[in-house]
Protein backbone atom coordinates (compact mmCIF):
# COMPACT_ATOMS: atom_id res chain seq x y z
CA UNK A 1 0.00 0.00 0.00
CA UNK A 2 1.48 3.79 -1.18
CA UNK A 3 1.90 6.31 1.30
CA UNK A 4 1.83 9.62 0.99
CA UNK A 5 3.82 12.73 1.82
CA UNK A 6 2.55 16.11 3.15
CA UNK A 7 5.40 18.07 0.78
CA UNK A 8 3.71 20.71 -1.25
CA UNK A 9 4.69 21.27 -4.84
CA UNK A 10 4.37 24.19 -6.99
CA UNK A 11 1.28 24.75 -9.24
CA UNK A 12 2.19 27.78 -11.88
CA UNK A 13 -1.08 28.47 -13.92
CA UNK A 14 -1.29 30.58 -17.16
CA UNK A 15 -5.44 31.50 -16.99
CA UNK A 16 -8.25 29.40 -18.22
CA UNK A 17 -7.93 25.74 -17.46
CA UNK A 18 -4.28 25.55 -17.72
CA UNK A 19 -1.58 24.74 -14.74
CA UNK A 20 1.85 23.19 -15.11
CA UNK A 21 3.02 21.36 -12.03
CA UNK A 22 5.74 18.70 -11.23
CA UNK A 23 5.07 15.46 -9.65
CA UNK A 24 7.27 12.42 -9.15
CA UNK A 25 9.64 13.83 -11.42
CA UNK A 26 7.00 14.11 -14.70
CA UNK A 27 5.89 17.68 -15.78
CA UNK A 28 2.17 17.66 -16.31
CA UNK A 29 -0.04 20.41 -17.92
CA UNK A 30 -3.63 20.63 -17.58
CA UNK A 31 -5.57 22.00 -20.80
CA UNK A 32 -3.31 23.81 -22.72
CA UNK A 33 -5.11 27.25 -23.95
CA UNK A 34 -1.95 29.46 -25.02
CA UNK A 35 -4.02 31.49 -27.91
CA UNK A 36 -4.35 35.34 -27.45
CA UNK A 37 -8.12 36.99 -27.22
CA UNK A 38 -10.87 36.83 -29.97
CA UNK A 39 -13.55 34.83 -31.10
CA UNK A 40 -13.06 30.92 -31.48
CA UNK A 41 -15.03 28.52 -32.79
CA UNK A 42 -16.05 25.32 -30.70
CA UNK A 43 -18.16 22.19 -31.28
CA UNK A 44 -21.64 25.21 -30.06
CA UNK A 45 -21.34 28.36 -29.58
CA UNK A 46 -18.66 30.69 -30.25
CA UNK A 47 -16.36 31.41 -27.25
CA UNK A 48 -14.76 34.62 -26.54
CA UNK A 49 -11.54 34.90 -25.26
CA UNK A 50 -10.74 37.85 -23.80
CA UNK A 51 -7.49 38.05 -22.04
CA UNK A 52 -4.32 37.21 -22.94
CA UNK A 53 -2.48 33.53 -21.18
CA UNK A 54 0.03 34.59 -18.68
CA UNK A 55 2.93 32.51 -19.99
CA UNK A 56 3.71 30.88 -23.53
CA UNK A 57 4.37 27.62 -24.77
CA UNK A 58 8.40 28.34 -24.96
CA UNK A 59 8.33 28.92 -21.10
CA UNK A 60 7.12 25.29 -20.22
CA UNK A 61 10.14 23.53 -20.53
CA UNK A 62 9.70 20.01 -21.38
CA UNK A 63 5.97 18.68 -20.73
CA UNK A 64 5.64 14.36 -19.94
CA UNK A 65 2.11 14.21 -20.02
CA UNK A 66 -1.12 16.66 -20.68
CA UNK A 67 -4.32 15.86 -18.90
CA UNK A 68 -6.66 16.97 -21.19
CA UNK A 69 -10.17 17.08 -19.63
CA UNK A 70 -12.23 17.65 -23.24
CA UNK A 71 -10.97 18.68 -26.86
CA UNK A 72 -13.90 19.82 -28.30
CA UNK A 73 -14.05 23.33 -26.74
CA UNK A 74 -11.45 25.97 -27.39
CA UNK A 75 -11.51 27.05 -23.89
CA UNK A 76 -9.50 23.85 -23.15
CA UNK A 77 -7.92 23.20 -25.80
CA UNK A 78 -7.23 26.08 -28.56
CA UNK A 79 -4.58 26.49 -31.25
CA UNK A 80 -1.92 26.72 -29.76
CA UNK A 81 -2.83 23.67 -27.35
CA UNK A 82 -3.26 21.91 -29.90
CA UNK A 83 0.04 22.55 -31.63
CA UNK A 84 2.32 21.70 -28.05
CA UNK A 85 0.20 18.10 -28.47
CA UNK A 86 2.35 17.02 -31.21
CA UNK A 87 5.79 17.52 -28.96
CA UNK A 88 4.36 15.44 -25.94
CA UNK A 89 4.40 12.00 -25.81
CA UNK A 90 1.48 11.17 -24.06
CA UNK A 91 -2.09 12.82 -23.48
CA UNK A 92 -4.15 11.28 -21.38
CA UNK A 93 -8.09 12.29 -22.28
CA UNK A 94 -11.96 11.45 -22.79
CA UNK A 95 -12.39 8.08 -24.91
CA UNK A 96 -13.42 10.13 -27.98
CA UNK A 97 -10.52 12.67 -27.52
CA UNK A 98 -8.56 9.81 -27.73
CA UNK A 99 -10.26 8.64 -31.29
CA UNK A 100 -9.77 12.39 -32.59
CA UNK A 101 -6.27 13.07 -31.16
CA UNK A 102 -3.87 10.80 -32.77
CA UNK A 103 -1.42 8.01 -32.11
CA UNK A 104 -0.33 9.96 -28.63
CA UNK A 105 -3.15 10.12 -27.31
CA UNK A 106 -4.60 8.03 -24.85
CA UNK A 107 -8.59 7.79 -24.31
CA UNK A 108 -9.91 6.37 -20.31
CA UNK A 109 -12.70 5.15 -19.33
CA UNK A 110 -14.20 5.88 -15.47
CA UNK A 111 -12.17 4.55 -13.13
CA UNK A 112 -9.25 3.72 -15.73
CA UNK A 113 -5.78 4.00 -14.59
CA UNK A 114 -2.38 4.12 -16.48
CA UNK A 115 0.85 3.75 -14.93
CA UNK A 116 3.85 6.01 -15.92
CA UNK A 117 7.65 5.38 -15.08
CA UNK A 118 8.68 8.37 -12.87
CA UNK A 119 12.92 9.34 -13.48
CA UNK A 120 14.31 8.22 -10.46
CA UNK A 121 12.18 4.59 -10.34
CA UNK A 122 8.24 3.63 -9.02
CA UNK A 123 5.30 4.91 -10.64
CA UNK A 124 2.81 7.49 -10.63
CA UNK A 125 -0.93 5.99 -11.19
CA UNK A 126 -3.15 8.13 -12.93
CA UNK A 127 -6.73 7.08 -12.62
CA UNK A 128 -9.72 8.55 -15.00
CA UNK A 129 -11.95 9.96 -12.76
CA UNK A 130 -15.79 10.67 -13.71
CA UNK A 131 -16.85 14.12 -15.04
CA UNK A 132 -20.13 15.77 -16.20
CA UNK A 133 -20.26 19.17 -18.06
CA UNK A 134 -23.69 20.28 -17.10
CA UNK A 135 -25.96 20.27 -14.25
CA UNK A 136 -27.90 16.90 -15.68
CA UNK A 137 -27.13 13.43 -16.10
CA UNK A 138 -24.61 12.21 -18.64
CA UNK A 139 -27.68 11.08 -21.01
CA UNK A 140 -29.22 14.52 -20.89
CA UNK A 141 -25.60 16.83 -20.72
CA UNK A 142 -23.22 14.51 -23.50
CA UNK A 143 -25.34 14.93 -26.90
CA UNK A 144 -24.77 18.83 -26.04
CA UNK A 145 -21.64 19.51 -23.80
CA UNK A 146 -19.53 16.07 -24.61
CA UNK A 147 -17.27 13.71 -22.46
CA UNK A 148 -14.98 15.34 -20.18
CA UNK A 149 -12.72 13.43 -17.66
CA UNK A 150 -11.02 14.32 -14.51
CA UNK A 151 -7.73 12.52 -13.01
CA UNK A 152 -6.54 11.50 -9.51
CA UNK A 153 -2.74 11.13 -9.21
CA UNK A 154 -1.22 8.94 -6.76
CA UNK A 155 2.44 7.53 -6.20
CA UNK A 156 4.48 6.26 -3.34
CA UNK A 157 5.78 9.22 -1.48
CA UNK A 158 3.39 11.43 -3.17
CA UNK A 159 0.71 13.77 -2.32
CA UNK A 160 -2.64 12.47 -3.91
CA UNK A 161 -4.26 15.13 -6.32
CA UNK A 162 -7.43 15.46 -7.86
CA UNK A 163 -7.73 17.49 -11.35
CA UNK A 164 -11.37 17.78 -11.87
CA UNK A 165 -11.64 18.97 -15.45
CA UNK A 166 -14.98 20.67 -16.82
CA UNK A 167 -17.02 18.77 -13.87
CA UNK A 168 -20.52 20.11 -12.47
CA UNK A 169 -21.88 17.28 -10.56
CA UNK A 170 -21.23 17.60 -7.01
CA UNK A 171 -22.40 13.81 -6.72
CA UNK A 172 -19.12 12.85 -8.83
CA UNK A 173 -17.40 14.58 -6.61
CA UNK A 174 -18.77 12.80 -3.53
CA UNK A 175 -17.56 9.64 -5.48
CA UNK A 176 -14.26 10.65 -6.02
CA UNK A 177 -14.04 11.40 -2.62
CA UNK A 178 -15.45 8.04 -1.57
CA UNK A 179 -12.85 6.40 -3.74
CA UNK A 180 -9.61 8.24 -3.39
CA UNK A 181 -9.89 9.73 -0.33
CA UNK A 182 -7.62 11.58 1.62
CA UNK A 183 -7.00 13.74 -0.84
CA UNK A 184 -4.11 16.62 -0.15
CA UNK A 185 -4.30 19.06 -3.55
CA UNK A 186 -7.24 19.36 -5.73
CA UNK A 187 -7.17 21.13 -9.60
CA UNK A 188 -10.70 22.46 -9.63
CA UNK A 189 -12.39 23.88 -12.03
CA UNK A 190 -14.73 26.66 -11.31
CA UNK A 191 -15.83 29.76 -13.24
CA UNK A 192 -19.61 28.91 -13.55
CA UNK A 193 -19.85 28.89 -17.75
CA UNK A 194 -23.21 29.41 -18.54
CA UNK A 195 -24.91 29.83 -22.03
CA UNK A 196 -28.00 30.99 -22.24
CA UNK A 197 -28.93 28.20 -24.59
CA UNK A 198 -28.38 25.29 -22.79
CA UNK A 199 -29.70 23.83 -19.81
CA UNK A 200 -31.37 27.12 -18.97
CA UNK A 201 -28.04 28.99 -18.36
CA UNK A 202 -27.11 26.98 -15.83
CA UNK A 203 -23.73 26.19 -15.09
CA UNK A 204 -21.86 23.85 -16.87
CA UNK A 205 -19.17 23.86 -14.62
CA UNK A 206 -18.69 24.22 -11.34
CA UNK A 207 -19.77 27.93 -9.78
CA UNK A 208 -18.09 29.35 -6.70
CA UNK A 209 -20.31 28.02 -4.29
CA UNK A 210 -19.90 24.37 -5.95
CA UNK A 211 -16.38 24.88 -5.85
CA UNK A 212 -16.38 25.47 -2.11
CA UNK A 213 -18.72 22.59 -1.31
CA UNK A 214 -16.83 20.16 -3.89
CA UNK A 215 -13.32 21.62 -1.30
CA UNK A 216 -15.73 20.34 1.79
CA UNK A 217 -16.22 17.02 0.37
CA UNK A 218 -12.52 16.64 -0.40
CA UNK A 219 -11.27 18.14 2.02
CA UNK A 220 -7.90 18.50 0.75
CA UNK A 221 -5.05 20.57 2.48
CA UNK A 222 -4.95 22.61 -1.00
CA UNK A 223 -7.15 23.91 -3.24
CA UNK A 224 -6.12 25.72 -6.81
CA UNK A 225 -8.87 26.99 -8.89
CA UNK A 226 -8.52 27.31 -12.49
CA UNK A 227 -11.23 28.32 -14.80
CA UNK A 228 -12.31 31.05 -14.00
CA UNK A 229 -10.88 33.82 -15.80
CA UNK A 230 -10.20 34.78 -19.10
CA UNK A 231 -13.33 34.56 -21.12
CA UNK A 232 -16.85 35.95 -21.46
CA UNK A 233 -18.93 32.44 -20.55
CA UNK A 234 -17.32 32.35 -17.30
CA UNK A 235 -19.51 34.40 -14.64
CA UNK A 236 -17.38 34.20 -11.56
CA UNK A 237 -14.21 34.77 -10.94
CA UNK A 238 -11.41 35.00 -8.33
CA UNK A 239 -13.45 37.78 -5.71
CA UNK A 240 -16.99 35.40 -5.99
CA UNK A 241 -14.30 31.98 -5.48
CA UNK A 242 -12.59 34.17 -2.47
CA UNK A 243 -16.00 35.19 -1.07
CA UNK A 244 -17.37 31.27 -0.99
CA UNK A 245 -14.50 29.89 0.09
CA UNK A 246 -14.67 32.29 3.26
CA UNK A 247 -18.22 31.75 3.88
CA UNK A 248 -17.61 28.19 3.96
CA UNK A 249 -14.68 28.39 6.68
CA UNK A 250 -12.01 27.00 4.27
CA UNK A 251 -10.18 30.13 3.08
CA UNK A 252 -7.08 29.00 4.42
CA UNK A 253 -7.43 26.63 1.93
CA UNK A 254 -6.90 28.22 -1.45
CA UNK A 255 -4.12 28.53 -3.41
CA UNK A 256 -3.84 30.63 -6.37
CA UNK A 257 -0.86 29.15 -8.20
CA UNK A 258 2.00 30.98 -9.47
CA UNK A 259 2.65 32.97 -12.67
Amino acid sequence: MSTSTTARFPVRTFGGPTALFDYGGLRFLTDPTFDGPGEYESAGPVLTKTSSPQGSPAELGHVDVVLLSHDEHADNLDNSGRALLTDVSLTLTTPGGGERLGDKARGMADWETVELDRPDGGKVTVTAVPAIHGPASREEVEPFAGQVVGFVLTGEGLPTTYVSGDNASLDLVREIAGRCAPIDTAILFAGAPRFAMLFDGEPVVLDSAGAAEASRILDPRRVVPVHFEGWTHFTEGREDLRKAFTAAGLADRLDWGSN
